[in-house]
């Protein structure tokens, strides 16, 4: 074992294991309180505490067994788990007087291995409301923002090292390089972990999940259903069935693109349109609107399985970004995932999820490496519950109609733009309102389409994309124009957080 992630719980915890990935090391995300008997065991080559939602004055506050910081271990504090490290250590930490959000300066103040050939001056991205006033014992102060006197601390001696701010995000330009720092010189760790593993584990996890029958696998159209599928293909071969429910929130032309980019799958496709229509009349709530949509995938994939005689396991292509935001242990709720949070908490199949622990990113270089072809792997994410993201308010056939036939031209006109798949994802969002226009000499009162165009390197934070004016203009012409019952376009310029790039 190389690396152990202690997870408190924050949207971004496993991104800090990604980003060791990246760098050929081996690592698991285990629960903040693992006793530290178990992580000697596991005999890890150094630990990291993640940040978190929580605050350290809080009750019940997630602290992990005070034992690891003398197991000799190298030890990385992130954010709360510097605040966690401060305190339990002797340390002093209190409300910030000015919380921290978004892109700060850090200044060096001290000499450290940790920023070793380090500029005096970075931006660094910061997300917190306490701070460390004092330091504990032994330890010394590396680095301040403006209004963060302790940005980073150390104990040399004991091997204990914290900053305040996250490296593991992009927003931090140098932050691959202090993780670096920390796992090759600090913890010597040598890089021989190979994304290749990723394949080996996923397909091992599937035999032994499936030891002999026919397995379910939801497919979708997206990246991550397709990788999921072939891993399944690849681990079971012919023993896979696959299944496209067609709940009519698909987009325009989906299915057929789907039964097009599989031709060997043996697949299945459900057409449930009406039942999930019917589901979610007159439900406007976004919360509810997924897990009604999550309880209607399972009894339709339920149906299914009792037709055919499969087995009991149904194989999914849960990513990470699906299941950090729909609450994992420690992590606040943004919303639930179809796959996640929208499943009932008793069903009869036994769902494996082989990309659970994946960035998209990450999860369309598997699909590379299993063959798949460049127009699957670069799709841009959809997700589950289809449109009904996309529509705020009550979902109808005909405001699914709408928003869809917006999309379309929303895409068609984005790649135009994109040749090289640099945007992550365009689309539509129908809202809940109506709006006065003018056509033709005549008022109307019809709705609103919001354009959303985001760049990102993961799903986990986002920028909106600055896309040319023409293409804009091209595209509020020809939706106003080609979609009757839309008379107005705005353009969506908000980036993740403080949004999602879904609306719902």
């Amino acid at each position: 074992m190389a690396v152990i992630v202690l997870d408190f719980g924050a949207q971004y915890n496993h991104l800090i294991a990604r980003r060791i990935r990246e760098a050929q090391v081996f690592c698991e995300v285990l629960p903040f309180d693992t006793p530290a008997a178990v992580l000697r065991q596991k005999s890890p080559q150094a630990i990291v505490l993640s940040g978190g939602p929580a605050s350290v004055f809080g009750e019940g506050v997630p602290l992990p067994d005070v034992a690891i910081f003398s197991l000799g271990i190298p030890i990385l504090g992130i954010c709360y788990g510097m605040q966690v490290m401060a305190r339990m250590l002797g340390g002093q930490v209190s409300p910030a007087r000015k919380p921290e959000y978004g892109r700060r300066t850090l200044y060096k103040t001290g000499e450290s291995v940790l920023f070793e050939n380090f500029p005096d001056e970075t931006p660094v991205w910061m997300s917190h409301g306490d701070q460390v006033q004092a330091v504990p014992p032994g330890f010394s102060i590396l680095a301040e923002t403006d209004t963060t006197p302790i940005a980073a601390m150390a104990d040399s001696e004991r091997k204990i090292w914290a900053v305040q701010f996250h490296p593991e995000v992009s927003h931090t330009p140098l932050g691959s390089h202090i993780l670096a720092t920390f796992l090759f010189a600090i913890a010597k760790i040598e890089p021989d972990w190979k994304p290749a593993d990723v394949v080996q584990e996923a397909v091992a996890m599937i035999q032994r999940a499936v030891p002999k029958g026919r397995a379910l696998v939801a497919l979708s159209g997206g990246v991550d259903s397709a990788v999921a599928a072939k891993l399944a293909e690849v681990a079971l071969g012919e023993r896979v069935q696959a299944v496209l429910i067609d709940h009519g929130l698909l987009r325009q032309g989906e299915v057929e693109e789907v039964e097009a980019a599989f031709p060997d799958l043996d697949l299945v496709v459900v057409d449930a349109r009406r039942e999930f229509i019917d589901a979610l009349q007159g439900v406007s709530e976004p919360e509810q609107k997924r897990k009604i949509i999550g309880r209607a995938f399972v009894d339709s994939f339920d149906r299914v399985r009792e037709r055919l005689g499969l087995a009991d396991v149904l194989i999914q292509g849960t990513v990470y970004p699906d299941v950090i935001e729909s609450g994992g242990r420690g992590a606040q709720t943004i919303k639930s995932h179809h796959n996640v949070g929208g499943l009932p908490e008793h069903m009869r199949m036994r769902v494996v999820e082989p990309l659970r622990w994946l960035f998209k990113d990450e999860v369309r270089k598997v699909g590379s490496q299993l063959g798949l072809s460049d127009n699957l792997v670069w799709r841009q994410p959809f997700p589950g519950p289809g449109l009904a993201v996309r529509i705020v308010g009550e979902i109808t056939a005909e405001r699914v109609a709408l928003v869809r036939a917006a999309d379309r031209i929303v895409r068609e006109e984005v790649a135009l733009v994109d040749p090289d798949h640099r945007i992550w994802q365009a689309f539509a969002v129908l809202l809940g309102i109506q709006s006065v226009g003018v056509m033709g000499d005549q008022r109307t009162y019809a709705h609103p389409i919001v354009v959303r165009v985001v760049n990102s390197e993961d799903g986990m934070t986002a920028d909106w994309a600055r896309i040319p004016n023409d293409t804009l203009d091209r595209i509020s012409q020809r939706v106003v124009a080609e979609v009757p019952g839309i008379n107005r376009v705005v353009y969506d310029i908000t980036s993740k957080p403080p949004g999602t790039i879904e609306w719902e």
